[in-house]
């Protein structure tokens, strides 16, 4: 089509738009809830998604974790009963790993971590806190995590064989009971159950995913050897199921030796659970790929059920324009047997409908993109949930609502572009 038939046209589409505001605000309302699902929706799934893999990042590119069962078991589909009922893992095990795992370097074990965590309050003076995860660690644990420190240090490996009572907080307890005197924490003794601590540190504050407060700071590290002294290798029992909450992290020697360990560790823990070939392992081989991989599943999936939503609603307003274009086709059919006598041609008039149909449509996208994204900024300001506006999803916003418009409005242009004008002249 032409530049010059483009500007004989739109003018024409856009007067028919302008002479029936309310039933071309009807007519688009389908289309503007569409495009403001998929760019509201988008906007904060992106959001979230970016921050979750932020948080899981922080796992570190090369750290293996050995768990009981994890996510990564959860997503596969296994039964989750069937979980439950793996062998638990030891000290043994991370023993074990150390000596026969060449590539390994920094093995950390982590007591409280991988089942129902070992919870109790922190006191020091007249304050408390609520009800923290304690972990048990070696002094391996911040550099295997990939945690900063805010203040002081972390305990050494002298002070875990010697089972030291020295503790490092988290910043929700240390907000709790240092944050508002502004007292440095460093050297001084909090109670954790019924035993005495001395603190030698404070982690900084961890990565929230979505912006929400999900725990990630309710925690203090405490020696292994100190854990294991007071509160034991916690079993938790679940009818005749235990649950042992024991984590190993294993760090490699280097860089390039990560696929190396992974295939040691998994064969040093089949051989020490006695798994044959053909059994599959009984325990989980989380990294930070795999933990990438689950949630790219959930993501997509996700991402599907909000086009599908999206589309439907877009078919509907789709419906609403082929109906509302239908009736103006029967209302106009005077104004088109005039101009098809003043030699407008066929392909003038479908043009003609199509313009209008997609103006209308691709109006209502522009107000869906724009609905769409002060959407997802208001939740933003309101809630701190983080937020990401693509420009595709733009286009495809404005593509949807255009292709609609062409899509159904095909069907009202051809029946005008087919009529005849001496019958259209006697229309009444």
């Amino acid at each position: 089509m032409t530049v010059a038939l483009w500007r004989d046209i739109l003018p024409l589409a856009i007067d028919a738009i302008r002479a029936n505001k309310l039933r071309s605000a009807l007519t688009i309302l389908g289309v503007v809830i569409g495009v403001t699902a998929i760019v509201g929706m988008t906007a904060l799934i992106r959001g979230f998604d970016q921050s979750l893999r932020d948080s899981i990042r922080e796992l570190g590119p090369n750290t293996i974790f050995v768990a009981k069962f994890s996510g990564v078991s959860l997503a596969a589909g296994n039964d989750f009963t069937e979980l439950l009922r793996r062998p638990n893992l030891t000290v043994e095990d991370k023993t074990a790993i150390e000596k026969l795992a060449p590539s390994a370097g920094t093995v950390d074990i982590w007591l409280g971590a991988g089942g129902p965590p070992t919870q109790t309050r922190v006191f020091y003076r007249g304050e408390r806190t609520k009800l923290l995860a304690v972990l048990g660690a070696t002094e391996n644990f911040a550099s295997v995590n990939f945690l900063d420190l805010h203040e002081g240090r972390f305990f050494t490996g002298s002070e875990v064989s010697r089972r030291r009572n020295v503790v490092v907080l988290g910043q929700t307890p240390y907000q709790a009971l240092f944050g508002e005197s502004s007292l440095d924490p460093v050297g001084k003794s909090v109670r954790i159950g019924s035993a005495q601590y001395m603190v030698v540190g404070v982690v900084g504050k961890r990565p929230s995913t979505g912006g929400f407060d999900l725990g990630q700071d309710d925690f203090v590290v405490i020696p292994e050897t100190t854990y294991r002294k007071q509160f034991g290798i916690q079993i938790f029992s679940r009818g005749n199921v235990q649950h042992q909450s024991v984590l190993i992290a294993v760090a490699p020697r280097s860089d390039n030796a990560r696929a190396a360990l992974l295939t040691e560790v998994e064969e040093i823990m089949r051989i020490r659970h006695g798994l044959t070939l053909d059994e599959p392992n009984d325990f989980d081989l989380v990294t930070q790929d795999a933990a990438l991989d689950v949630w790219e599943q959930v993501s997509q999936a996700t991402f599907l059920a909000l086009v599908t939503i999206s589309s439907i609603a877009l078919m509907v307003g789709g419906i609403g324009v082929m109906a509302i274009m239908t009736i103006s086709v029967t209302e106009r059919t005077r104004e088109i047997g005039l101009r098809k006598a003043l030699g407008a041609r066929r392909k003038d008039i479908l043009f003609q409908f199509l313009a209008e149909a997609v103006a209308l449509t691709s109006f209502g996208g522009i107000l869906g993109i724009l609905l769409g994204s002060t959407l997802g900024i208001t939740v933003s300001l309101a809630t701190g949930f983080p937020v990401s506006l693509p420009w595709w999803s733009f286009a495809i916003g404005l593509g949807f609502s255009a292709a609609v418009g062409i899509f159904f409005g095909m069907v009202p242009a051809v029946r005008a572009a087919r009529l005849d004008p001496i019958e259209a002249l006697r229309h009444e």
